[in-house]
């Protein structure tokens, strides 16, 4: 494990090391990041020492097709390390936005790299530990102290990597109904009427409406419409009321 005060991406540092042969197996921290990335290259940032931001270098076994897995377990094991760290009840809107109370408190971004030995991959994720109100980059998000936990950075990261270390072992051994089923447990998008658009912002958009009735063995969400049930591997999902 590294850890720095300050750095552009945490994501984008590592993802330059395993290109160069290094950094698989490493765990890289900031307290602050000035230019992270979510998905659809959206960008994220919180004031320093506000929220906590965690990358991780990999080289996994399993089939390319299923990496999709990678971002879904690390919401899981964030889900569950916020809440053995702090008490506070965290579930997941697929595929991996981790919410308090329907707001969000953390984002993730896994990214594969091609590297000497191969293809690997970069999981990040940034937790908002401290902001405050008037700090929060939307008003659909929120922090753990707006939720009325304060906690050690460093034991909310401990955490987080001892969960992600269980579900990665989970999914590297090939148990993938267990992971599957574990999944669909902590995701608040199952059994919820929502809207999912697909295609990338700016560029062609599709609209589907239904109803979220689980997850396939690919990770991709099921959803059921007036068509039948369909899969999804990506796109934006809104939880309807």
């Amino acid at each position: 494990m590294e850890v720095v005060a300050s750095t552009g991406s945490t994501n984008a540092d590592l993802a330059a090391r395993m290109r160069d042969g290094d950094g698989v197996g490493l765990v890289l921290v900031a307290d602050h990041q000035s230019a992270g990335r979510g998905r659809f290259a959206r960008r994220w940032e919180a004031p320093p020492g506000a929220a906590v931001a965690v990358s991780l270098g990999v080289t996994p076994r399993r089939p390319l097709p299923e990496w999709m897995w990678l971002s879904l377990l690390t919401g899981v094991a964030v889900a569950r390390g916020i809440h053995r760290a702090s008490g506070v009840a965290a579930t997941l809107k697929w595929p991996n936005d981790v919410l308090i109370e329907g707001r969000k408190i953390c984002g993730i971004l896994s990214e594969r790299v091609d590297g000497p030995s191969g293809p690997g991959c970069v999981v990040g994720f940034g937790i908002n530990v401290s902001l405050s109100a008037e700090e929060l980059p939307v008003p659909t998000a929120t922090s753990l102290l707006l939720c009325g936990a304060e906690v050690d950075r460093a034991d909310l990261v401990a955490e987080v990597l001892a969960e992600w270390s269980r579900m990665y072992r989970m999914w590297d051994d090939g148990r993938l109904a267990l992971l599957q089923q574990t999944y669909e447990e902590q995701c608040s998008t199952i059994g919820r009427d929502v809207r999912v658009l697909l295609g990338a912002p700016g560029g062609t958009e599709r609209t589907v409406l239904g109803r979220a009735v689980g997850i396939d063995p690919s990770g991709a969400v099921l959803v059921r419409t007036d068509h039948g049930v369909e899969a999804y591997a990506a796109g934006d999902v809104t939880h309807l009321r």
